[in-house]
């Protein structure tokens, strides 16, 4: 892929307001249509959910969303018009060497096709729409320090032989602070947790873990959660960059708390189910 489309309002109250803005029925309109010539000249029946930012729960047209997870053109539509909207979830959506789409910054949407699919998509002009067109490829994905390990049966045997004790798995499938689930498992419940994970994810096992509440914890990342563990999937608040003291935590429920860097040291990818682990993941903590 070779040519790259920026597709943007013309409207500054579009670009300043997004879906506040009166006009801005007419850019989607555009957006949309352009949007779908693009799968359909390039032949992107299914695209590739990736780089999965979820900061709010998902709504229900798009539940199991995941990276990796792939999408038909009419959900894909919807997913790029609420990035461009500003109400996200974000993500990049690919069809591997033929069509990558991204949102950018004040409702514009970056395509990357190929000169053939350029082409045939030159004629478009919109009214409420800008479009541009300039020799580019998409930012390479890089991951200085990828997790190698497979969250495979030899994985899970491990994490049933210690989880006689208290073990906790986190399951991160999208970036953002929505994007994971804890479990509490034990002999009986790991290979059950284990099928209920989705593939791509990173998987972080924490061992006896220190929970109790602690100051020093406040100053970075941490996570809170409802005493007493039960089995299962477990209720959980995460606080980004911490918080300023302990009763903000406690008041609201929560009287355990782990810091994130606690499970950074037991990591695998749950593969696909072919067994390779496609997903790529930061080593936690680096």
């Amino acid at each position: 892929m070779t040519k790259e489309l920026i597709i943007g309002p013309r409207s500054e109250r579009v670009r300043e307001e997004l879906a506040e803005a009166a006009a801005w029925s007419a850019y989607a309109a555009e957006l949309r249509e352009v949007l779908g010539a693009a799968m359909e000249k390039s032949g992107a029946d299914l695209l590739e959910v990736g780089g999965l930012l979820v900061s709010e729960p998902l709504p229900e047209e798009h539940r199991g969303l995941r990276n990796g997870a792939e999408v038909r053109p009419p959900q894909a539509i919807g997913l790029v018009e609420g990035m461009a909207a500003g109400r996200g979830p974000y993500c990049q959506l690919a069809a591997p060497g033929r069509l990558q789409i991204e949102s950018g910054w004040e409702g514009a949407v970056h395509l990357y096709t190929t000169p053939a699919v350029a082409a045939d998509l030159a004629g478009f002009h919109g009214e409420a729409a800008a479009f541009l067109w300039r020799d580019s490829a998409p930012e390479p994905v890089e991951v200085s320090d990828p997790v190698d390990a497979v969250a495979d049966a030899d994985f899970w045997a491990r994490v049933a032989e210690v989880s006689e004790r208290l073990t906790l798995v986190c399951e991160r499938w999208a970036y953002g602070t929505q994007g994971c689930r804890w479990f509490r498992v034990t002999p009986e419940s790991t290979a059950e947790v284990a099928r209920l994970l989705r593939p791509r994810s990173l998987v972080c096992v924490a061992v006896e873990p220190e929970l109790n509440p602690r100051a020093e914890l406040l100053q970075d990342d941490f996570t809170a959660f409802v005493a007493p563990l039960s089995h299962g999937e477990l209720a959980h608040r995460n606080y980004p960059g911490g918080a300023d003291t302990l009763s903000e935590v406690t008041d609201d429920g929560f009287s355990l708390m782990l810091a994130d860097a606690a499970p950074a040291d037991w990591c695998a990818v749950v593969p696909d189910a072919d067994g390779v682990a496609r997903g790529q993941w930061e080593t936690p903590g680096e």
